[in-house]
């Protein structure tokens, strides 16, 4: 029996877009095939994986024509965009006729919506723009017991606790503050490019990382994360709708339920542990208390971002040993045959292995 549609299952099916689905990731969002999509005045590809179904997080990814801009649009679910292409500019205002803000963005800019105002994105220039967009979407439909979602974007509500007209609002921040994890998190509402966002070392899960989080207003928050050349983090789990975007060097992420424990290729379930090839413009999302890990295989630095929703969970974070109650597996308890992969990889593409030496340990606690 297939499963039953949901509420924005329907409506996507009503508004007629395109849609792409997957398990964990697609190897390039802006390649997928996109169509014209009559609410936003442009062409569009909605996506999904089993992670963000779980966790109810809608995806898209949309093209601006050159010279162009798309309709204005509000809604009543939160949405992130970040901009995979093109330069351009967002008009904002809140109401019907309130006064218009404007802010300019680039390839690898983020920012936030604030939840119902009304915003129209423009493209700045004669080649296509296109960008990213993750929202909560389907939580918020899914909650109507009927399919009829005229108040979602017809409401005149202004959420002033969200977004009160402040001039200063989508000006570009840098405020950090410690984390009860030891991290370090941005609080601003606009990055204007990630991929060159000065990062808090962090060794957490990787030797030699980097990492920095971020939280705009209540959504979303996420981080963005680089590790070295010749190196990977250590696998973790935690719960599902955290979407990562590739932005540098390529490599490949490996996914397995946290049923099959720490050593899936010893205890014969290799064939269940998915590897999903990353590189720039890629995007993946673990499932719910999937065990997930991250490869550098190329020649300099990966960088990826990372944006997801809801509130911060510091306890549930991934960022604590299984030795000691927590969702992370150490190099030393990890299946041998995880490393064995990476140097081979590595080989293939004449890369050194820079991974610390450890030996592995005989038992689990």
């Amino acid at each position: 029996m297939s499963e039953e549609k949901s509420s924005y299952d329907l409506w996507l099916d009503s508004e007629g877009v395109a849609q792409s689905s997957e398990v964990a990731g697609f190897s390039d969002i802006t390649a997928l095939p996109r169509k014209y999509w009559d609410r936003i005045g442009g062409n569009a590809v909605f996506l999904e994986l089993v992670g963000t179904r779980q966790a109810q997080r809608g995806m898209y990814v949309a093209e601006i024509p050159g010279g162009s801009a798309l309709k204005p649009e509000k809604h009543l679910y939160e949405k992130a965009i970040f901009i995979l292409k093109g330069r351009g500019m967002t008009e904002i205002w809140q109401g019907e006729n309130g006064p218009k803000q404007k802010f300019e963005w680039g390839p690898g800019s983020l920012f936030a919506i604030p939840l119902n105002a009304t915003h129209r994105l423009i493209n700045g220039t004669k080649e296509p723009c296109i960008f990213f967009a993750a929202t909560t979407a389907p939580m918020i439909m899914n909650s109507f017991a009927e399919n009829d979602f005229g108040v979602i974007f017809n409401s005149d509500y202004v959420f002033k606790t969200r977004w009160n007209g402040q001039k200063d609002f989508f000006a570009p921040t840098d405020t950090r503050v410690k984390t009860s994890f030891g991290g370090t998190r941005m609080l601003t509402n606009f990055i204007p490019d990630v991929r060159a966002l000065f990062l808090d070392d962090s060794k957490l899960k990787v030797q030699g990382g980097q990492l920095t989080s971020y939280l705009m207003g209540r959504f979303p928050h996420g981080h963005v994360s680089e590790w070295p050349v010749g190196r990977y983090h250590a696998a973790h789990y935690h719960g599902p709708g955290a979407i990562l975007i590739g932005l540098r060097a390529e490599g490949y992420a490996l996914v397995w339920p946290n049923e099959l424990g720490a050593h899936p290729y010893e205890n014969g379930h290799g064939d269940k542990v998915l590897k999903v090839n990353w590189k720039q413009n890629s995007l993946y999302s673990p499932p719910n208390r999937w065990y997930h890990q991250h490869f550098n295989t190329g020649t300099e630095p990966a960088r990826h971002v990372a944006i997801y929703g809801g509130m911060v969970d510091e306890a549930y974070s991934g960022s604590t040993s299984s030795r000691e109650g927590g969702t992370l597996i150490t190099y030393q308890d990890e299946d041998p045959e995880i490393r064995r992969q990476f140097e081979a990889e590595l080989e293939k593409k004449g890369v050194k292995c820079a991974m610390p030496k450890y030996e592995a340990a005989k038992t689990m606690q």
